[in-house]
């Protein structure tokens, strides 16, 4: 996948080019599957949604949203990324109302997330916790979406914020022992 060559369609779509996002759908479709993998292998099994309804879903979503301002790759990924855990959430809700509010979704965390083995939360609550995160510190808030639900590295999740190691295993270290308490 050449980069220079994303950061110039990515550009066009800021100048609302329709053929741009034609022209990008091919480039970064195995970047965004790998991504919507990655989310739904986080949330509970036996999910109705497949990684390529789940990319098909975020395209349209994307698609439709204005592209101004998209400052390359990482952006592009990065609110890919939050597009797709919209998606989920919509989905989520969408299945609670269903059953009337009984029984949420669950989802596992990763031991290394929380450092509790085999705890489950509902991912409501994980998205409600992440809100009000947002709203202590956003960069806190964006290095969980992108370690928790893009499945991002502690090197790549750095990257992409613009910090260094580090500074984003500090943050991390923060963030966890907060939706530790919050998700209790």
């Amino acid at each position: 996948m050449d980069d220079r060559s994303i950061t110039r369609l990515l550009d066009e779509l800021g100048r609302s080019n329709d053929a741009a996002m034609r022209e990008l759908m091919p480039k970064v479709y195995g970047e965004l599957r790998r991504l919507a993998s990655t989310h739904l292998r986080e949330d509970r099994a036996g999910h109705t949604l497949q990684p390529t309804a789940l990319v098909n879903e975020a395209y349209v979503r994307l698609a439709e949203s204005p592209a101004d301002g998209m400052r390359g790759r990482v952006h592009f990924f990065r609110l890919a990324s939050k597009v797709m855990r919209q998606v989920l959430v919509d989905h989520a809700r969408a299945r609670a109302a269903a059953k009337r509010g009984g029984g949420g979704n669950r989802i596992t965390l990763d031991g290394a997330l929380l450092q509790v083995p085999e705890w489950g939360v509902d991912l409501l609550m994980m998205e409600e916790a992440i809100t009000r995160l947002e709203a202590l510190d956003e960069r806190m808030a964006r290095l969980v979406e992108l370690r928790f639900f893009g499945g991002l590295l502690e090197a790549e999740a750095a990257e992409a914020l613009d910090n260094s190691r580090a500074q984003a295993a500090r943050i991390w270290r923060t963030a966890r022992a907060w939706l530790s308490s919050e998700l209790a």
